[in-house]
């Protein structure tokens, strides 16, 4: 959510030097990939969470990997930083000569205003937005709709659920943060959508990527009757699951296709991945073509992710999906509106 602040004084560059436009957006640092003009690319990369959890965080990081080897490219990673010191961290990785400093989680976002900064402005900048990230002219930014994802989650969950006479799903997550709650809120509504009366119970751990603390908190719920678990974490996610597992708990991933992995009973992989939107833009960006000040917005319903996908349904249950994936897309079901219906 392993790096300490960075070295050195940064007095220098605690001015926001927007009245002469040098920061990332500016013209000067328009020229992509190779935005500051030294014969290379390198990505730099921020992310607050644990970048080989198997799951949300290490799937930006491996994305940009992949596409940088294509491309000859460098990634320079920055993982496990407190926010407390995003700006720090932030014009340390200017400082290195990146191209393009990507900023994995919205968690991060107070490193944003950096972007702005003299000491950035030969890099451009993509975050991967969230819950408080706000567009400047200094940043390009990706970004989905929590409620239609978790919505579709929880529906998902719903059906298995139901087929099996169950009625009650467990959510475990970290920080008791505005886009944790917001999930949780519309998973619950999603199963209700299939079971009205179901219990939906939450915990909130304080730590994504703590292995014990999302065990313990997974074994509580389980004690107390859950019988669908959904581990809405970073690095805790496969300790977690692997006690619902061996509870004969079916569980639910955090952002990535995990359907094929045997390491625990994962019924549903919820894909929100950022490395498939960071993956996007870095083509763009490849291109000369990621414009700073812009958004892309991804839909479910109507882009390929996020999406939602049942790793052993039924044709029927499959098809019950894809349709509500698809009515989602078109209007017919605004996630929202289920969420204050039934999940407030």
């Amino acid at each position: 959510m392993l790096l300490v602040s960075a070295c050195g004084d940064n007095s220098a560059d605690t001015t926001t030097d927007t009245a002469t436009d040098t920061g990332s957006g500016a013209p000067a640092a328009a020229k992509q990939p190779d935005v500051n003009g030294d014969g290379k690319v390198v990505i730099g990369i921020l992310s607050p969470g644990d970048t080989n959890d198997n799951g949300y965080y290490e799937s930006f990081v491996a994305s940009a990997k992949t596409f940088a080897d294509e491309k000859g490219w460098k990634v320079i990673t920055q993982d496990k930083l407190n926010p407390a010191d995003a700006v720090s961290a932030a014009r340390n990785m200017c400082r290195q000569n990146v191209d393009l400093v990507a900023v994995g989680a919205s968690e991060l976002k107070d490193a944003i205003p950096v972007a702005a900064e003299p000491a950035c402005a030969k890099a451009n900048w993509y975050v991967a937005a969230g819950q408080g990230v706000e567009q400047t002219k200094y940043i390009a930014t990706s970004t989905d709709d929590a409620n239609e994802s978790l919505l579709a989650a929880g529906y998902a969950a719903g059906l298995l659920m139901k087929d099996k006479g169950a009625t009650k799903a467990g959510y475990v997550t970290g920080p008791e943060l505005d886009f944790s709650v917001v999930a949780y809120k519309a998973f619950k509504a999603g199963v209700r959508m299939v079971i009205p009366s179901a219990d939906v119970v939450a915990t909130y751990t304080g730590d994504f990527d703590d292995s014990a603390k999302g065990q313990e908190a997974a074994l509580a719920q389980i004690n107390q009757g859950v019988q669908m678990l959904y581990p809405y974490l970073g690095g805790a996610t496969d300790a977690a699951a692997k006690v619902a597992t061996e509870h004969g708990v079916p569980s639910l991933t955090p952002g990535t296709d995990r359907c094929g992995d045997t390491s625990a009973d994962f019924a549903v992989s919820v894909i929100f991945s950022p490395g498939d939107y960071f993956t996007a833009a870095l083509k763009a960006f490849a291109a000369g073509d990621l414009k700073m000040g812009e958004t892309r917005k991804w839909r479910m319903g109507k882009d390929a992710v996020p999406t939602v996908k049942l790793c052993k349904g039924t044709d029927e249950q499959n098809k019950a999906v894809a349709d509500f994936i698809t009515r989602v897309g078109s209007g017919e079901i605004v996630p929202a509106d289920e969420v204050a219906k039934l999940g407030g």
